[in-house]
């Protein structure tokens, strides 16, 4: 079975941010997924760059998504650049944190 962005999205879904308790998905902080075969690369940014848990967030992203059945490598790049804002979080995390 091939692995599709949505099972990837599942698996990032796991990964909930303790600062703040929320999921990195639900957060925005996912900006692309690519799967090639058995290869998948997370582009991800944090909510700031200061973020004490920033080797952590990216190796439980790393690794929940290596638990797909298929996967055999994740890489995961954080990036900068769009800066993360409350914009980009879905509507539920906006309203729990009072931005809707």
């Amino acid at each position: 079975m091939a692995v599709t962005k949505q099972m990837v999205e599942d698996a990032i879904k796991t990964v909930v941010d303790p600062e703040v308790g929320f999921d990195i998905y639900s957060l925005g902080l996912i900006y692309g997924i690519d799967i090639n075969e058995d290869k998948v690369k997370v582009t991800m940014t944090l909510s700031t760059r200061g973020c004490p848990l920033h080797e952590m967030m990216k190796q439980w992203t790393k690794d929940a998504v290596e638990k797909i059945d298929g996967i055999n490598e994740c890489e995961v790049e954080i990036v900068w650049e769009p800066a993360w804002n409350i914009g980009l979080a879905s509507d539920e995390v906006k309203k729990a944190l009072g931005a809707l």
